[in-house]
This record gives C-alpha cells, sequence and structure tokens, in this order.
C-alpha cells in the first residue's frame, strides 16, 4: 500500500478521535493532536509516541521503534510501530493513539533555536 494510501486508512481508522491532522514532513508523514506530534507514517508503517511505560507494551509483541538515519549515524526516536491488530481495529488503534496522544502532551514543546 503507498504511504498516501496508508495514512489516508490510518486517519480513517482514528476518525473517532476529535483535532486529528496529518501533514507531510521529511518524507513521511506526522499526525497531529492541537500542535503535538504524536504519531508518524513512514514507508507504510505507523508509530505511535512512546514513554519508558508504554514502550513495553510495544515491545512485548514484537514492535521496534522508529530509526532513521543522519549523518551517517542511525537515529532511534520515542516512537513505536503500532501492532498490525491494532492497526486493523478502530476502536484499538483509538484506545492506543489516545496514551500516545497523552504522551505527546505531558512533554514540554523544545524551544527554536533562535537565528
Amino acid at each position: 500500500m503507498p504511504d498516501d494510501s496508508f495514512a489516508e486508512f490510518v486517519l480513517d481508522q482514528l476518525n473517532g478521535l476529535p483535532d486529528v491532522r496529518m501533514k507531510a514532513m521529511f518524507g513521511a508523514h506526522a499526525l497531529f493532536c492541537g500542535d503535538k506530534i504524536f504519531g508518524i507514517i513512514d514507508e507504510g508503517r505507523l508509530y505511535f509516541k512512546t514513554d519508558g511505560q508504554s514502550q513495553s507494551d510495544y515491545i512485548s509483541r514484537g514492535m521496534g521503534p522508529f530509526t532513521y538515519k543522519a549523518k551517517g549515524k542511525t537515529v532511534t526516536m520515542s516512537y513505536h510501530e503500532v501492532p498490525h491488530d491494532v492497526l486493523e481495529n478502530p476502536h484499538e488503534m483509538v484506545l492506543w493513539a489516545g496514551k500516545a496522544i497523552q504522551i505527546a502532551a505531558s512533554k514540554p514543546k523544545k524551544p527554536r533555536p533562535k537565528p
């Protein structure tokens, strides 16, 4: 499934959440609730924001973190891939997304450096 159609599928699964929107960023898509990013869609995979406590829910189901290459190094972010059975169940998707939104909302916004 190409990223755009997969991204539309994800949005459809999350239609039970208010204020969710998607924006193309860095060759992927970011999912926002308000001004906070709680999800990433990249290469046909969905990742939700995690913290030290929630990541165990993903890891115990064999799901890994979101990584990318920068300057020859692998960077790991605090987002984990959503399990396939959760993707297919809109009710579960909304629950898992709700947790990711709470985690994203609890993180203070990093100030942008001044030029």
